[in-house]
């Protein structure tokens, strides 16, 4: 396991517990009441800590290297049912946007989301979750099939933002991501989105569009990163913390702008140190989306998602 900063308290603790029990095991000394001593010391710290992040620390959290990605939530959630899809019938087939078909219970989703590398092998594969033009494409091309056949969209957000290169802009990267919204816009079956990681500018917006939008609870969705910012408003990286502050990031500050219906909450420590508890959450949470909205004609469904856009930004003075 890796740690971040802030977390250090914890790994002190965690090597104390270890040391502990080996001293047990190795020898013939009582040592459980001193354990349990340190396991009380590591649930309060642990609570203490996660219990006030800051938005920049829950940034770091959201880059976690063992924090889940994609694809670690499909096969978790639908198992052997999922069916992967490739290729956007136009140019190629882009390793950063992964979707296809899978089963919750008795129940088929298409799902679509961007899957980052592991290691700089895997993530050079997946473009570091950067999405090309052919990437939103192929989203496209598949919730359209959903659309078809009458099954529910679930999109999962985890980017850095669309992939900037040359090539990319070429090959059409803007009107990419503008075509994906203004057809999600108006899909006729029910889109359920939830932010797992990262979720930065067009980059996130270009699956992002849903009846039901969540946040896991240690993630973020802005319209630029807090490093950017900070580049822009300062000339420098240093104020990427104040930055992260400023830009109202986190599930809170979007749960009270009224731009995401709701926050899932993760295992203490976040979804790295507890996967399988981020896994149950995130499937109870689709499954309950879908209830919500299964019943709805596709008139009532897509005229709710328009008035909802339509109306984030309405205030009055």
């Amino acid at each position: 396991m890796e740690y971040l900063d802030f977390e250090m308290p914890i790994k002190e603790l965690e090597d104390q517990l270890q040391k502990c029990q080996i001293i047990g095991e190795e020898s013939e000394v009582d040592v459980t009441a001193t354990c349990k001593k340190i396991e009380k010391k590591l649930a309060t710290a642990r609570k203490d800590i996660y219990k006030n992040l800051t938005p920049w620390q829950r940034v770091q959290l959201s880059r976690h290297p063992n924090r889940p990605y994609t694809l670690d939530y499909i096969e978790a959630i639908c198992g052997d049912t999922f069916m992967e899809l490739h290729g956007d019938r136009s140019v190629k087939d882009d390793k950063a946007m992964i979707g296809g078909l899978g089963k919750i219970g008795d129940q088929s989703y298409m799902f679509i989301g961007q899957q980052k590398g592991y290691n700089t092998k895997t993530r050079q594969y997946r473009n570091f979750g950067m999405a090309n033009p052919e990437g939103y494409r192929k989203a496209l091309r598949l919730m359209k099939m959903a659309e078809k056949f009458g099954i529910p969209v679930v999109t999962l957000l985890d980017t850095p933002g669309a992939y900037p290169g040359l090539e990319a802009e070429e090959r059409g990267q803007g009107e990419a991501i503008a075509r994906n919204i203004f057809e999600m816009t108006r899909l006729k079956t029910p889109i359920i989105t939830i932010v797992i990681g990262e979720g930065a500018s067009g980059g996130a917006l270009g699956i992002g569009v849903g009846d039901r939008v969540y946040m896991m609870e240690n993630t973020w969705y802005t319209v630029i990163s807090p490093e950017s910012c900070s580049s822009i408003l300062w000339r420098s990286w240093e104020f990427k913390e104040q930055a992260a502050e400023a830009l109202k990031l986190t599930g809170n500050d979007m749960k009270k702008l009224k731009l995401i219906d709701g926050i899932i909450k993760e295992p203490v420590g976040g979804a790295h140190s507890n996967r399988e508890g981020a896994f149950k959450a995130v499937q109870d949470q689709i499954v309950s989306a879908f209830e919500e909205l299964k019943d709805l004609s596709e008139v009532d469904l897509v005229s709710k998602r328009m008035d909802k856009y339509a109306n984030m930004g309405v205030y009055k003075e």
